[in-house]
């Protein structure tokens, strides 16, 4: 029968099938003759040491064991054409995974997005970075597959507990990502790859009846004796249902305000704020490996810090290895950061948010927006960067070594964010105590990681968008708002995720919720 067994082997072992093969024979003392097939289960790095290694968990048939590679399926859904209709609000993986959840408990989604589908996004951040236009509907938060389409497709999470994760991941296989997910410890899609899978998932959608509705962009909840009725569109046009998903994301402002109009209760929630430092790959890639050349067998090295300064956690946010960094603004008016990488994070750079826990004392100047305070928070200091890097896209940017000494950098070298950079005293765009945790915060983790804190490393400012300023309460067991009976608040915009697996995974929950009244 099969043998399961973790082993550590080097890179170049890892890589081909035929080294593993006589690594684990010669382990297991048997002849390669009696090894049918080794199939790996789940794969990471461990770096620790001079010697790098690859841990792998594995699975070994023999001659004689019943072997077949089996590929993960989709289920079966059904044709939901003339099902009951429950509104989706957001494509997103929140709002996409919900409608296939929905469709495969028999129910009718009609997923309502306010941006465009995969390919019409394309030609909107093609403005964003050449021309420094804002489209507010379209833009790397807003449109088909939400934020995380076209910033990276990062599937790493430590959400295990809130769902099944690997029953994500499979049905992202099955829609065409690489298997490599399944096994890799940080799994990831990639910016050049998500945008077909994800536009795979809305033409199932659509071929099951349910519908998906781009540009339309909610604009009013109807509610009659506290209990949802539909939604009205930009248009004016009115959709019919008393099973309403609100998946919209953590930057759909105007649903924070709208549902603050209306009063319908929400809460303002602490979210992490900071910087988008750049360094370059290589750099990088000594620090983390030891070595002065990464080789072919290694991925681009990324990193995790984590730190304590002044009482406040300061860390490392969404990674990017070998990866550029993207303006992420959904107005004009404001510079927003974000990261991403390509399948193959075979880019010159690596980047990194390296952000601060905020508190809600620290939204006190803003008390009288109420629930929104985080929010307007939040706005104020993407607005003083726009104005600060001289009213277009252009991000406010200083050398590391320069900011933690408070000078201002001279030059700035060329960097992946392509709107381009202005030299900017950063300083000037953050609040005083947000300012001197950064600050002293470089310099530890230039303790940690040595050679990290250098004046080769581009701090672009700022990374805002790390995760909603806003909460709006459901309750723990039906999943629905305290106030408004088949409403469910879902996903990051709701305050209930923070990422693209945990998000599908809070998806899945609403729609399970619906699907067992």
């Amino acid at each position: 029968m099969p043998k399961e067994l973790l082993i550590q082997v080097p890179p170049e072992t890892a890589a081909n099938q035929l080294l593993l093969l006589a690594h684990v024979s010669k382990l297991i003392r048997t002849s390669v003759a009696d090894i049918q097939h080794i199939t790996i289960l789940k794969r990471s790095i461990d770096a620790r040491q001079k010697a790098i290694k690859i841990n792998l968990k594995i699975n070994i048939f023999f001659t004689g064991d019943a072997f077949t590679h089996e590929k993960p399926e989709l289920p079966e859904y059904p044709n939901v054409a003339h099902a009951k209709e429950v509104i989706v609000v957001g494509a997103g993986p929140a709002g996409l995974f919900a409608a296939l959840q929905l469709i495969e408990l028999g129910l009718k989604p009609t997923v309502v997005e306010r941006g465009k589908d995969v390919r019409g996004r394309r030609r909107d951040l093609k403005a964003i970075n050449r021309d420094h236009i804002v489209n507010e509907d379209s833009n790397y938060c807003f449109g088909e597959g939400g934020a995380g389409t076209y910033s990276d497709g990062k599937l790493y999470t430590r959400s295990k507990k809130r769902g099944d994760v690997d029953r994500i991941l499979r049905l992202l296989v099955a829609f065409g990502a690489t298997e490599d997910i399944l096994v890799d410890a940080h799994p990831h899609i990639g910016t050049n790859k998500l945008p077909q899978i994800i536009s795979d998932i809305r033409e199932k959608i659509i071929e099951c009846g349910g519908k998906v509705l781009f540009e339309t962009r909610l604009t009013d909840i109807l509610v009659k004796n506290n209990e949802v009725q539909g939604i009205v569109t930009q248009n004016g046009d009115t959709i019919s249902a008393n099973k309403l998903i609100l998946a919209t994301g953590h930057s759909a402002r105007d649903i924070f305000e709208l549902l603050d109009r209306k009063k319908i209760l929400i809460e303002a929630k602490p979210f992490a704020l900071g910087v988008r430092a750049e360094h370059p790959q290589e750099l990088i890639d000594k620090i983390q490996y030891s070595c002065d050349y990464r080789g072919e067998f290694l991925p681009p090295a990324p990193y995790s810090i984590v730190k304590q300064v002044n009482g406040r956690g300061m860390y490392s946010f969404c990674m990017c290895p070998g990866g550029v960094i993207a303006p992420c603004a959904t107005s004009p008016g404001e510079v927003v950061t974000n990261g991403w990488s390509p399948s193959k994070r075979d880019q010159a750079t690596a980047n990194s948010g390296i952000v601060i826990e905020l508190k809600l004392e620290d939204f006190k100047p803003f008390a009288k927006f109420g629930a929104l305070a985080g929010m307007e928070f939040q706005k104020s200091i993407e607005q003083k960067a726009w104005h600060s890097a001289g009213q277009t896209q252009k991000v406010p940017a200083q050398r590391m070594v320069d900011f933690s000494q408070q000078k201002l950098s001279s030059d700035i070298p060329k960097t992946s964010y392509v709107p381009g950079t202005t030299s900017v005293e950063l300083g000037q765009v953050f609040p005083g105590f947000l300012t001197q945790i950064l600050r002293e915060g470089f310099v530890e983790f230039g303790k940690s990681m040595k050679g990290y804190y250098t004046n080769e490393a581009i701090l672009h400012a700022p990374e805002s968008r790390t995760s909603s300023p806003v909460r709006i309460p459901r309750d723990p067991e039906t999943l629905e708002h305290p106030q408004i009976k088949g409403l469910y608040p879902c996903g990051e915009g709701a305050g209930f995720a923070g990422g693209i697996i945990s998000a599908a995974i809070d998806g899945e929950k609403c729609a399970l919720k619906i699907g067992s009244l």
